[in-house]
């Protein structure tokens, strides 16, 4: 199976298992011995309760593992997933039942066992089944949703994109097939948006987050090159062996249905890091949104008086992969600046497809010291809330200037783009935007939370001794 995914849904599935198990346990126990009514819960007291919820619900992980409900099925049901649930409850209560007799602990409450063995297959099987429906909804509002483009539009290509939308908890799309040089028309039942030659544009004007190849043999020759490009877009491919028959290097080996397949990652795939930064990024930007408010609504109502309407300034940007999103800013220029972009677009101040100057004639009166302080920044703490940015990565740009970029800035979309990010502390006022590039994409190579931590904390400092742009 595709490592990438199992292990972040794994993990999310043991979380919901283990915190399900732990919570029930002291619930089941507070039911069966009320503290006021029994003195026996009086003297046990909260901590061992607690120990014992935690080893408990470590337990019963254990058991569900051993029951294999934590590999991904092709084809789930509901009743097996009941059956297997019920196997790792009586192994669970054939196991303390064992133990309780072993060491002769015969003063533990039978019924209490009862009420927890009975209750728990109820509260795991629930609490799977909400999880797998808010995974679903979130897919099909596109949040966890990824885009797949697959090279090749013959038999194996065909099947490989059906396993791949077959296995819904991976939650990829195929969004259409690339003909392989040898490839006959009608091959393939998705749509068909290019030939081999197009790859490039194709991964320029739609949003594709993995590429898979499926040539027949013959074409074995295209696949270095295809996965070049791919790693200069920061995209992670694919590459079924089955019929080609060949040994790829550089590669982790997986497997999915049964097809072998090679995967080259570029940029970062730490699954569980990235999902530990998403965390990070809801619990910054929730915290920042609320201590903030105050400061937010000043701003606003400053602006509305002062500046006149709009307060808040919308422009689509290009986030990961090609996304757009409506990024949010207070706004500091007239509001008709993006039409008049053409009478200063001569003025840049920046070596490359970025654009900026000094004594911008747009700004409002009240636009240098929002940006210097950075305070027009703040509302995209909801595009971080909804997941269209993070708190550090590299600065999201309006469409007009991806197109402009050269093949290797493209990598820049293979993060999520963020509030600030490393070439905004090291080098705020460097005018040549390959720099800038440069260092967007070694934070990429060399991401980490700590390093996430560093450029927060650095930028504040920025802040705080009003040295914005």
């Amino acid at each position: 199976m595709i490592r990438r995914y199992m292990t972040l849904l794994k993990a999310a599935m043991m979380v919901c298992d283990g915190l399900s198990a732990a919570v029930l346990f002291p619930l089941v126990y507070l039911v069966r011995f009320p503290v006021d009514s029994d003195p026996v819960a009086g003297q046990l007291g909260a901590v061992p309760v607690l120990g014992l919820a935690a080893a408990y619900g470590l337990l019963w992980v254990g058991s569900l593992w051993v029951q294999g409900l934590y590999r991904l099925r092709t084809h789930w049901s509901l009743r097996g997933e009941v059956v297997d649930v019920l196997r790792a409850s009586a192994l669970v209560a054939v196991s303390s039942l064992s133990a309780l007799y072993i060491l002769k602990l015969n003063d533990v409450s039978r019924v209490f066992l009862l009420m927890l063995f009975v209750a728990q297959p109820i509260v795991t099987v629930t609490s799977r089944v909400a999880l797998r429906l808010v995974l679903a909804s979130m897919r099909s509002r596109g949040l966890l949703s990824r885009q797949m483009l697959i090279i090749g539009a013959g038999a194996e290509a065909d099947r490989f994109a059906d396993e791949v939308e077959n296995h819904r908890e991976l939650g990829l799309t195929v969004i259409g097939h690339l003909i392989g040089p040898r490839d006959e028309p009608g091959g393939v039942r998705r749509p068909v948006i290019g030939s081999l030659d197009d790859i490039e544009k194709v991964l320029h004007r739609r949003v594709v987050d993995e590429v898979g190849i499926c040539l027949s043999p013959e074409d074995w020759v295209y696949v270095e090159p295809t996965t070049r490009i791919c790693e200069e877009e920061g995209k992670i491919v694919r590459v079924s062996i089955r019929s080609l028959g060949g040994v790829l290097t550089g590669g982790r080996y997986e497997e999915l249905a049964g097809i072998p397949l090679v995967t080259f990652l570029y940029g970062p795939d730490r699954v569980m890091g990235m999902a530990a930064k998403r965390a990070f990024d809801l619990l910054v930007s929730a915290t920042l949104l609320i201590l903030l408010s105050p400061l937010l609504l000043a701003i606003a109502v400053y602006l509305r008086i002062r500046e006149g309407h709009p307060i808040l300034f919308r422009q689509e940007r290009v986030g990961l992969h090609g996304r757009t999103f409506p990024c949010l800013k207070f706004r500091t220029m007239v509001p008709d600046a993006e039409e008049r972009l053409a009478e200063v677009a001569h003025l840049n101040q920046v070596r490359g497809p970025a654009f900026k100057m000094a004594d911008d004639p747009r700004v409002t009166r009240s636009g240098p010291w929002l940006r210097r302080t950075g305070l027009d920044e703040l509302p995209q703490l909801f595009n971080v809330l909804r997941g269209q940015m993070s708190i550090v990565g590299p600065r999201p740009a309006p469409q007009r200037e991806v197109e402009l970029y050269s093949v290797w800035h493209r990598r820049r979309l293979s993060m999520r783009p963020g509030l600030t990010g490393l070439w905004q502390v090291q080098a705020r006022g460097d005018p040549d935007f390959d720099r800038r590039a440069t260092l967007d994409l070694r934070y990429i190579d060399g991401w980490s939370l700590w390093t996430d931590l560093k450029i927060l904390l650095r930028t504040i400092v920025t802040i705080v001794h009003a040295d914005g742009r």
